[in-house]
């Protein structure tokens, strides 16, 4: 069964073939798993194969293709009939070299459809579509030309519906209480990697209310000089006395997440640690404070900037992005960012992870929210004490 009704997926459908007609683009093809979700409601671990959503400007109704033993997931998924599911035999998964791919069965597809015709978006910056992929069907759709579709259909998921803000609410009640659950496991003598079982634990568990589905990055526990980098996982090393971590998860619910970081210290926080948190939150403020529609990605950066510069601090990365529907590797949708040339505009329903991520020399500290754009003070969907957290 498909997560929304018929109609969610019509209204996004409409929307995206308005942005198709205005980059002139006949047929898209959506490899992007968030994507491909959004348009059909197409849910399973296949990503690591190839499949697409096709949708044409002159169909109401998209079309699914992948793996043939993924369509009975497809079957249970998507809102679309039977007859808009097609595949391609197992034989071509892996299939090296030999000049057989699996394109060339989507190809046979569009063509049977009468949809090979004309301008073809790609996503050509999608993790999940190759080079490979891309070779095979300019080779075997002649009469099209592809074109580079990324990231239409992520700029049209930047506002969401009504229903897809409820799954980012339950996302943000799961990641907070993630965290409360991450507090209380992390100690010294415990080891990093049974700390980050309970938590992965807890992410999907989930509340009374809300289960929670696997998030599109896993834990980070950066703890004593890893807290100085971001990215990076666990080991089996217990935590230290003394030492600080940086924690940030991400909770998921019906594939939405909410993302939520944080700085735990295990002893009394040195001085330096507490006056980096303390213009930090200064700057988070200030960045909230923009944060209203009609403002551009660019000027929430600028009000953070403006903060921190003054207590003589800089950071060099963005300090937010959209976030909402996602796969593995990551929650980020890949459109919009809160960094300085990103034009932009906030509307209400869109949502950031906003990500304040100080990383020093051999030292850092984190704190983020996640929040919703509405007609006035932004709606944070995350809820956990922003100081830096001792135990």
């Amino acid at each position: 069964m498909p997560v929304f009704p018929r109609e969610e997926y019509r209204r996004r459908i409409a929307a995206v073939r308005e942005r198709m007609a205005a980059a002139g683009i006949d047929v898209l093809l959506a490899s992007h798993p968030a994507n491909m979700n959004y348009l059909s409601g197409y849910d399973g671990w296949s990503f690591y194969v190839h499949q697409l959503v096709a949708l044409s400007l002159h169909d109401d109704e998209p079309i699914w293709a992948g793996r043939e033993m993924d369509a009975a997931g497809a079957r249970l998924t998507v809102f679309m009939d039977e007859s808009r599911i097609h595949s391609y035999p197992d034989e071509l998964v892996d299939a090296g070299g030999g000049g057989r791919h699996c394109m060339h069965r989507v190809a046979e597809i569009l063509a049977s459809l009468g949809w090979h015709r004309g301008r073809i978006g790609v996503e050509m910056d999608s993790w999940y579509f190759t080079a490979r992929a891309f070779v095979e069907l300019e080779e075997r759709l002649p009469g099209a030309r592809l074109v580079d579709a990324w990231p239409l259909v992520n700029r049209v998921r930047l506002v969401k519906s009504p229903a897809e803000i409820a799954m980012m609410r339950a996302a943000g009640r799961i990641v907070s209480r993630a965290m409360a659950v991450a507090v209380e496991t992390i100690a010294p003598g415990v080891r990093e990697c049974d700390a980050v079982a309970r938590i992965t634990a807890a992410l999907i568990e989930g509340t009374p209310e809300h289960w929670g589905d696997y998030p599109a990055v896993l834990p980070h526990a950066g703890s004593g000089a890893k807290s100085a980098a971001p990215h990076l996982t666990w080991t089996g090393e217990p935590f230290a006395a003394g030492a600080a971590t940086n924690i940030e998860l991400g909770g998921c619910h019906q594939r939405y997440h909410a993302a939520l970081a944080r700085t735990l210290c295990l002893g009394p926080p040195p001085a330096r640690l507490r006056s980096l948190a303390a213009a930090t939150e200064e700057g988070l403020q200030a960045a909230l404070a923009a944060a209203r529609p009609g403002a551009t990605c660019e000027a929430v950066e600028a009000a953070w900037r403006r903060v921190i510069a003054r207590a003589g601090y800089e950071k060099r990365s963005r300090i937010g992005y959209s976030i909402g529907l996602n796969y593995p590797p990551d929650w980020g949708e890949q459109s919009a960012s809160l960094r300085e040339g990103d034009t932009t505009t906030l509307e209400p329903d869109m949502c950031f992870h906003l990500m304040l991520g100080m990383w020093m020399e051999g030292w850092g500290f984190e704190s983020s929210e996640t929040f919703r754009v509405t007609t006035g003070e932004p709606e944070l969907l995350t809820d956990f004490p922003r100081e830096v957290l001792v135990k």
